[in-house]
């Protein structure tokens, strides 16, 4: 008889005999393959966001300070005082064309009265603020459309206008009131002050941590040899890449949620209109291109020194450029050029509009698919300088 034949058989225990404790992996208790490669990157994210929450100094910059600067912008322009109110004549319109030159200079004080050609232009303008009114008139009638985004601009309007033609028909001393006016308002579709100051501090304060952490951390890691470790070690390169993002992205999002939070406090009184949730994919895009950059620093500096310059030299001209701080509307074309290749511009853009200028789906559709787009060439370029060490 054999060996075979007269030996007990062995159980052996392999890898698929294990039991994984209760409550963990997939079904039965064992772990799945996607668990074990999503450990490393939920446990790398976590460890992240925990020394962001260490670190005291940090948590002041990036949350704190920006909001600040909502608190202080939003209040130095909450109230402009007794408005200069803009108004487009169209065509010839009597009692205007016939004050003298006293009452002109008088007009002056409290409206510019500009003749356009156009009538369509002119609403449109408008809509948009560049005019708070239009007049024109129609036989014995003037009327007055006025934009409804400012009540006290509208009011002001009105009020001009009606003393002008109060004097005009008391001039006609004996006869019946020669004028009337016929006033409108004009769907809203100019900016206040909070409009553009909240997408356009939040795009700022996202652009300084995106571009600033993580070109600093690039290069930390770089010259204390643990991204030389990293690379030796059974971690990849895309979870410690894929950790970093969605750090970035907490910190982006929280950095948002603070904003319009104060925002729309009743003090300052921010509108969301019914997509404003569209903001968070805009943010989201915004940030990949926006870290893309900080890669793209880190990649070719060598010291904290030199990437800390590098993207302050970036991130602060591209604020002012892209319209964080004030509305692009008056700025030279030049700048209006420059500014269109900069991602800060179409985060800060398409922030507003989401927000508070009605904006859907397919108005901020292209602007999250560009914003993707420099993601990928700026990310394929940072790839071409890209170094494990120093060496």
């Amino acid at each position: 008889m054999s060996i075979e034949e007269t030996t007990a058989p062995t159980t052996r225990t392999g890898p698929s005999d294990r039991k994984e404790p209760a409550g963990k992996g997939g079904p039965g208790g064992r772990r799945t393959a996607g668990d074990e490669r999503l450990s490393p990157v939920r446990e790398l994210s976590r460890t992240m966001i925990l020394s962001v929450l260490r670190d005291k100094g940090t948590i002041f910059f990036l949350l704190i300070f920006p909001i600040l600067f909502l608190l202080l912008f939003g209040t130095l322009f909450k109230s402009d005082g007794t408005p200069h109110i803009k108004v487009a004549q169209i065509g010839e319109v009597q009692v205007l064309d016939s004050l003298t030159k006293d009452q002109r200079e008088q007009l002056s004080k409290a409206a510019t009265i500009t003749k356009v050609s156009s009538e369509s232009t002119a609403l449109e303008k408008v809509r948009k603020g560049d005019y708070d009114a239009l007049v024109e008139q129609d036989g014995g009638t003037v009327v007055l459309r006025y934009s409804a985004a400012d009540a006290v601009k509208g009011a002001s309007a009105r009020a001009t206008l009606n003393a002008i033609l109060e004097q005009a028909n008391l001039a006609a001393t004996g006869k019946p009131a020669t004028y009337t006016l016929k006033a409108s308002q004009v769907e809203d579709r100019s900016v206040k002050p909070i409009q553009y100051l909240t997408p356009g501090l939040m795009g700022w304060a996202i652009a300084s941590s995106a571009v600033f952490s993580t070109a600093l951390t690039l290069v930390t890691l770089r010259r204390k040899k643990i991204l030389q470790r990293m690379r030796l070690s059974p971690i990849r390169a895309w979870e410690v890449v894929a950790a970093r993002i969605a750090m970035t992205m907490v910190m982006a999002l929280t950095q948002t949620a603070l904003f319009l939070l104060v925002a729309t406090l009743p003090y300052f009184g921010l509108q969301l209109t019914g997509n404003w949730w569209l903001v968070v994919p805009m943010v989201m895009c915004g940030t990949l291109s926006l870290m893309s950059l900080g890669l793209l620093i880190g990649s070719v500096t060598k010291t904290e020194e030199s990437a800390g310059g590098l993207a302050q030299l970036l991130v602060l001209p591209m604020s002012f450029l892209s319209g964080s701080f004030f509305s692009l509307d008056g700025a030279p074309d030049w700048v209006q050029v420059i500014s269109y290749l900069m991602p800060l511009r179409y985060l800060v853009t398409g922030s507003e509009d989401v927000l508070s200028r009605g904006g859907g789906l397919v108005d901020v559709l292209p602007t999250m698919g560009g914003m993707l787009a420099f993601t990928a060439v700026v990310t394929a370029l940072t790839l071409r300088f890209f170094k494990w060490n120093d060496t």
